[in-house]
């Protein structure tokens, strides 16, 4: 019976450091500074319209908060073509982004809090620490792979949809 309970103790034990290893190797792959941000994917993708007919739809990740808006795509080296990033701030504003530790060239559009889109920024520089920003107040950014703008023919004056945008989100 004795040595019953030293093998379930030394199993407990065993189990526990295990446990505590996994979640500390866990936090510091989370705090890593140079991991790139993965949020999850809305479970509404995100359109973009103009007169009324869809033009672009997106799989779309939500920086909601300081902390995702100051990380956004660094670090990623893959972002497929149908995934976006939206950026969304507490109230509308004129706002600047940089491409410091961001590998992949972006088009930038600069969206107001009605939807609309008030300017975009073509193909920015990987790595660059240059301003890139909105031509007034914004409300939202949305980050996609450069040359997307052109191809999908997107302009300032298409609208933005999305629950987060109109509002309807919870």
């Amino acid at each position: 019976m004795k040595n019953l309970i030293h093998i379930l103790l030394a199993l407990f034990l065993g189990a526990s450091m295990a446990s505590m290893s996994f979640a500390g190797m866990a936090h510091a792959q989370e705090a890593s500074p140079n991991a790139p941000m993965l949020l999850p994917i809305d479970e509404t993708p995100l359109t973009i319209e103009r007169d009324g007919e869809i033009i672009a739809a997106f799989d779309v990740e939500v920086a909601d908060d300081a902390s995702e808006r100051s990380r956004g795509l660094m670090f990623r080296t893959e972002f497929p073509d149908d995934r976006a990033m939206l950026f969304v701030f507490e109230k509308s504003r004129p706002v600047a982004f940089w491409m410091q530790n961001t590998p992949r060239p972006l088009d930038m559009l600069f969206i107001r809090g009605d939807g609309e889109v008030e300017s975009i920024a073509l193909d920015t520089t990987p790595f660059s620490t240059a301003s890139v920003p909105s031509q007034g107040s914004v409300l939202y950014v949305l980050e996609i792979n450069a040359g997307l703008t052109g191809k999908l023919g997107l302009q300032p004056g298409d609208r933005v949809v999305h629950p987060i945008i109109s509002g309807e989100a919870g």
